[in-house]
């Protein structure tokens, strides 16, 4: 197990150098220039270019891209052409509250997902398996922009039940004032984060549980099933202990990659929930043509996913044992 992650581990570097390329070469595609931005329209040609000279963004390209590469290997990711300052810390200022989102989103999908999956499967044909699929139906197709507007619009502005915009105290420090006697700031937190949360999870639930019930209705027809119901053992059981794990196997994989799709969701969901984290940022380097911040967080972005799917990995050997990692 311990040289399957390492291996793994060691996968990243190739993979995070592939990453850089080629956010490289797409960014040098985007029409606009870095300093005309910075200095606005009414720079002169001679200011322009003696900004670009200062950037190095005169170099040729071989150049730049092997200059952040020793930037890179030195544990720096450049400086913000617009903020100046350190890639890494801004993105670190902002990585937190992205992560916040995507894996509440994640555990909200996986909990909505895997419930209408399990239950659709267990009532086929029934008004309950049409509903179920009628909802993963809306998710799949709803865009999470238009989802997050309908939201806002029915429980922040019509009922008034959670507020629209903003983050609430960051989960680590709400948990340790509700257990110091704030349970307010908890709740708090919760009621800013539930809007964008849901609407980002809604696509993702919608495919969890169409997978789900498809697994499980495989599942219910195998032989070991059927013995279990015949010695006599609970459906409950049954449908949780026997049926469901093996279920979730090729849901696994999917959950992983659904990470990914969140923290790209995050992208728009933070834009309409005004959420202070990477998705905001993202817009707001690329408008600004920041080439080293766009660099910097589809970095992180790579890394995290790849990190998430090794986690992902390791949980096969904990839901089914018969798979061993070597």
């Amino acid at each position: 197990m311990l040289a399957y992650i390492v291996r793994r581990l060691l996968l990243l570097i190739p993979m995070a150098a592939g990453m850089v390329i080629v956010t490289f070469g797409l960014l040098l595609l985007i029409p606009g220039d870095p300093a005309s931005v910075l200095l606005g329209q009414e720079a002169s040609p001679e200011a322009i270019q003696n900004l670009r000279n200062a950037l190095g963004l005169n170099d040729p390209w071989y150049i730049r891209l092997g200059a952040y590469f020793a930037h890179l290997l030195q544990g720096d990711m450049g400086r913000s052409i617009f903020q100046n300052q350190a890639v890494s810390e801004i993105i670190a200022g902002r990585l937190g509250a992205t992560v916040e989102l995507a894996v509440v989103a994640l555990i909200l999908a996986c909990l909505i997902g895997v419930t209408l999956g399990v239950i659709a499967a267990t009532r086929q044909g029934s008004i309950i398996d049409t509903a179920a699929m009628v909802f993963a139906q809306l998710g799949v197709s709803m865009p999470v922009y238009w989802l997050g507007l309908l939201l806002m619009l029915l429980f922040a502005v019509t009922l008034g039940w959670l507020p629209s915009i903003g983050r609430g105290v960051p989960f680590p420090k709400a948990f340790l004032a509700a257990f110091s006697g704030r349970p307010g700031v908890l709740l708090d937190s919760f009621s800013h984060i539930l809007l964008p949360a849901f609407a980002l999870a809604a696509n993702s639930a919608a495919i969890i549980s169409r997978l789900v019930r498809t697994a499980m209705l495989e599942v219910l027809r195998e032989d070991f099933v059927r013995t279990a119901y015949a010695k006599g053992l609970r459906r409950k059981r049954v449908i949780v202990r026997h049926a469901l794990r093996n279920a979730l196997l090729p849901v696994l994989s999917v959950i992983g990659l659904r990470f990914g799709a969140l923290l790209g969701g995050a992208v728009l969901t933070e834009s309409i929930f005004a959420w202070p984290g990477l998705g905001q940022l993202t817009i707001t380097a690329i408008s600004q043509r920041d080439l080293p911040l766009i660099q910097g967080i589809v970095l992180t972005f790579a890394i995290i996913f790849a990190l998430v799917n090794l986690v992902v990995d390791l949980l096969y050997a904990v839901v089914d044992p018969r798979i061993r990692l070597g």
